[in-house]
């Protein structure tokens, strides 16, 4: 932490560090996916204008990221999200209400529940999957290639 002269924290700090950075960038990240879904034709309707209205949020994206293509048990996609079981249950019941995902029989236990995409929710992955591109793009125009790259290496390294 910083100090002034009277050993006393500078003020702004808590707004002027890595991890404020990497979280408002994240967060302009997420939102810019969100748009770029909400205005793709290939996204199906219901889902481009719950992205429009701003009910499928960042979080839903949890789910988008994480969930395994072959499906997930609850607990394994609230661990690789890093929220709550209790979380991603409330997550997973909106975006099974709006056909992204349904629960089946687990097929390596019967007692448990495997949590999959539909074709609806194979299709926003598609479009989850050009979004995501085309905002890379736009970070890397915005920052220069060089920087982009560095900064990716970085990230990578740093989050491994």
């Amino acid at each position: 932490m910083k100090e002034n002269i009277a050993n006393k924290p500078v003020p702004g700090w808590r707004q002027a560090h890595l991890g404020y950075w990497l979280g408002a960038a994240q967060q302009r990240f997420d939102a810019r996916v969100l748009s770029l879904m909400a205005q793709n034709d290939e996204v199906p309707l219901a889902l481009s204008n719950l992205a429009a209205r701003g009910r499928l949020t960042a979080s839903h994206i949890h789910i988008t990221r994480h969930l395994a293509l072959e499906g997930s048990r609850l607990t394994e996609l609230a661990r690789r999200a890093n929220v709550s079981k209790q979380a991603m249950g409330k997550l997973v019941q909106e975006c099974e209400a709006w056909g992204l995902v349904s629960r089946s029989a687990d097929v390596r236990d019967a007692r448990a529940r495997c949590i999959v995409f539909t074709p609806i929710g194979l299709s926003w992955l598609q479009a989850f999957g050009q979004a995501v591109a085309q905002a890379e793009a736009e970070f890397q125009a915005a920052v220069g290639a060089e920087i982009a790259t560095v900064v990716a290496i970085g990230l990578e390294a740093y989050a491994a």
